[in-house]
């Protein structure tokens, strides 16, 4: 899944990027009100993690900006402000959930899994593609009612092709979805991927739905 999280305190947005990316999430991190509302805009993401106090432009004021422009990716506002009608305004400006700082850092991943399961208003919790099933709350993948061990940027890869099963999904567009913005590495770990991806999804079942389109990129259909 993709995370966007906007934080002016840069050690604690490193350690917070750490550990999402730990958990399979590529994170985009912005350290300004600004910047946070040109990513989110520019940008696809499952979750937005947004702080309250930030320069440039607060976080009640990015989030109400994107609920105003119909962006209803889930949003947690994450803050040092812990007052009852801090959590108000921040409910009120559009947020789907509030942590004060300082937080526990399993609370966190556990609202975010939450909040993802939730989704935004077009969201499934599950994708279904014939009889393969992907659960992006839950990082779990089946076919039929056999279990899918997955990596989490297996699962990462995996999820953006789910979520447009039947199109041809570029390289690109797969790394944009399952790396973060700043990669600059090989653009054919995507091949690698995909590969590993179809020995488990594929090959065991003797199915053939991850598809390479020459040229293109890669398509997964229903068998």
């Amino acid at each position: 899944m993709r995370v966007l999280l906007v934080e002016d305190e840069e050690r604690l947005a490193d350690l917070i990027k750490g550990g999402l990316a730990g958990e399979g999430f590529a994170v985009d991190v912005a350290h300004d009100g600004r910047d946070g509302l040109w990513l989110a805009t520019e940008n696809t993401y499952d979750v937005i993690i947004l702080d309250v106090m930030l320069p440039r432009m607060n976080g009640y004021a990015v989030c109400s900006r994107l609920r105003e422009a119909g962006n209803w990716t889930p949003i947690m506002m994450l803050t040092a402000k812990d007052g009852v009608y801090d959590e108000a305004e921040a409910l009120d400006n559009g947020a789907d959930d509030y942590l004060a700082k300082p937080f526990s850092y399993v609370v966190l991943l556990a609202r975010l899994r939450a909040l993802v399961r939730r989704g935004g208003r077009e969201r499934p919790v599950c994708i279904t593609v014939g009889d393969l099933v992907i659960d992006p709350a839950g990082l779990r993948c089946r076919r039929g009612e056999v279990d899918i061990a997955l990596t989490p940027k297996e699962f990462a890869v995996l999820h953006a092709l789910a979520r447009r099963a039947g199109e041809v999904v570029s390289k690109s567009d797969l790394l944009a979805q399952a790396w973060d913005f700043s990669y600059d590495g090989d653009p054919n770990i995507v091949e690698v991927y995909v590969s590993a991806l179809r020995r488990k999804i594929d090959v065991p079942f003797g199915k053939t739905t991850l598809i390479t389109v020459r040229g293109a990129g890669y398509r997964l259909e229903a068998a």
